[in-house]
């Protein structure tokens, strides 16, 4: 295990369906991890939603669109500012915390997914830099929410799945 610094810390997402903790790897994708703890100890993922869910592959948060108020479309916001991409050899399974993106590779901000099942075909093509180690229940029961066609694939939940908070946490010995 690593002894660095980033990882003495984990992260727990509180959503509306309950919690889960999430341990990172920065030993494979250390600017992606010191960029998501940056943005959470901002707030910056407080209010949000996950707003993209398709059953046994992920779910989709992270966009500051999603937050009461905002003008923007869910899906296209950002904080502002987008990351090198850190591809590596962790494998896109379920509980697998991943960056998302758009087309080009380094575009990657502050919208993440969690994969829900095996989505091996992303593997070295979007940045792996976490996993859920508690909470696999809340990912099951986040994916299994109904979804409608939002835009075009059906997978904007019918009812909002609210991100309460993300702290980061201590890791237990």
């Amino acid at each position: 295990m690593s002894t660095t610094p980033a990882a003495a810390e984990n992260v727990v997402i509180k959503t509306t369906y309950g919690e889960m903790t999430v341990a990172f790897w920065p030993d494979v994708a250390p600017k992606t991890v010191e960029n998501f703890k940056k943005l959470v100890r901002e707030n910056f993922y407080d209010g949000t939603a996950f707003h993209r869910i398709i059953k046994g592959f992920m779910i989709q948060g992270g966009c500051p669109n999603t937050k009461a108020g905002a003008k923007g479309q869910p899906g296209t916001g950002g904080p502002g500012w987008q990351l090198k991409a850190e591809f590596n050899a962790k494998p896109h399974v379920r509980g697998v915390l991943s960056m998302a993106r758009s087309a080009h590779p380094d575009s990657a901000g502050s919208q993440f997914f969690i994969c829900h099942g095996e989505a091996r075909f992303l593997d070295k093509q979007y940045t792996a830099f976490g996993e859920v180690i508690k909470g696999l229940d809340v990912l099951d029961r986040i994916a299994s929410v109904p979804c409608s066609a939002g835009g075009g694939e059906r997978s904007t939940p019918v009812e909002r799945i609210a991100v309460e908070s993300v702290r980061l946490v201590a890791c237990q010995a």
